[in-house]
């Protein structure tokens, strides 16, 4: 598991380094610096699979990969911090040259990438990168990335043998998801936190069905194949139970829009395994707030699992859903790792609140979840 992540000259951050821990909330102001965190991850991830942070390969795509299938960060001169610095800590790289880099501390071993930025050639998206001798914090298990602009309400979705069975993957707009539980329907959630106690079976569909009742009660869904097509569909019921029961199907173009933007979310945290990674953008969108309160506790239970969660989230209702799931023992206050960004753009300042065992924050900074407070103020005065 990643314990401390460092970025140097990386967007909105000349140098900084953050702790996370199983459960990580990225909160904070709108171009604070939040999403810079999880595209430094998802670039290190993209990079890696392209095999350009490999130790010893010859890929065409060595180095860092700004641009591929998780992230989209356009060119050298895009992610170089505008106050570039001196690289410290990376002996190889030479002081007088803009460079960008980053440091990951996982199970007590620190490593380290770093690439010179080269001002001849700004339009550069792929910069070569100087190699640490073993990459192992890239090599999770299992990897989820699902950005904000996640899949809407369609008559049908994808269906990738590649992604979504070959590599586990949903897509960074949870595209393959409906494909993905259609082939593990016989895939069994294992007994602990995840596993919800109304589901009518241990089975990953049954236990999607279930917890996406706790966003609507009565949902269940169904995923299955068109045949003769490279197309899958997915389909809503309302009933009683947790169970695929409704006589009656509904297509995501004529159910509420927050059922199937969340979707991708719940299967993520539902398919995840010990030791594997979730970045996630806003996984409360387009839900009420008994909903976000209830994403929030599936959110703790996939940290409680052994799984690493880094979430970007708006939510004070996720907040509270954390530090609930805290004060219940579903996480050790140690386990949930919260920062607070704020910035005008140009650079961004992070403060780290701490979550004590009953749930409480023991530091509450301007700014920082207090909108309902300084509302509920002027309401009164």
């Amino acid at each position: 598991m990643i314990s401390e992540l460092s970025l140097v000259n990386f967007k909105a951050f000349r140098r900084l380094t953050l702790p996370l821990g199983p459960m990580t909330l990225l909160t904070g102001l709108n171009s604070s610096g939040k999403s810079s965190v999880l595209q430094a991850l998802g670039m290190l991830r993209q990079s890696y699979d392209a095999g350009g942070l490999r130790a010893g390969g010859t890929s065409e795509a060595d180095g860092f990969l700004l641009n591929g299938e998780l992230v989209q960060l356009g060119t050298a001169q895009d992610v170089l911090h505008e106050d570039f610095g001196p690289a410290e800590g990376f002996p190889l790289m030479r002081a007088s040259t803009p460079t960008i880099g980053f440091v990951v501390e996982q199970d007590g071993e620190q490593y380290k990438w770093a690439a010179e930025y080269e001002p001849r050639e700004p339009g550069q998206d792929l910069m070569p990168v100087y190699l640490p001798p073993d990459t192992a914090p890239l090599a999770w298990n299992r990897f989820q990335y699902l950005h904000a602009d996640r899949i809407t309400p369609a008559v049908t979705y994808p269906r990738s043998h590649l992604v979504a069975i070959a590599r586990d993957f949903l897509g960074v707009q949870g595209e393959h998801t409906v494909n993905y539980l259609r082939h593990h329907a016989d895939r069994h959630v294992p007994e602990g936190p995840l596993r919800h106690p109304a589901a009518v079976s241990s089975l990953l569909p049954d236990q999607t069905v279930a917890w996406m009742q706790e966003l609507c009660p009565g949902v269940n869904l169904q995923a299955s194949a068109i045949e003769g097509t490279d197309s899958v569909r997915l389909s809503y019921g309302f009933s009683g139970t947790a169970g695929i029961s409704a006589t009656r199907r509904r297509r995501p173009t004529n159910v509420g829009f927050g059922l199937t933007y969340a979707l991708p979310v719940v299967v993520a945290c539902l398919s995840a395994a010990p030791d594997s990674l979730l970045l996630l953008e806003n996984p409360e969108a387009h839900l009420h707030p008994k909903g976000q309160s209830r994403m929030a506790a599936l959110l703790s239970a996939t940290a409680a699992t052994g799984a690493q969660l880094v979430v970007e989230t708006h939510s004070d209702h996720v907040l509270n859903g954390v530090r609930i799931a805290v004060k219940r023992g579903v996480l050790q206050p140690s386990d949930a790792v919260v920062h607070y960004f704020r910035g005008n753009g140009a650079g961004a300042q992070v403060i780290t609140p701490r979550i004590d065992r009953d749930g409480m924050v023991e530091q509450w900074p301007e700014g920082f979840f207090d909108e309902w407070d300084n509302s509920l103020d002027q309401l009164l005065d």
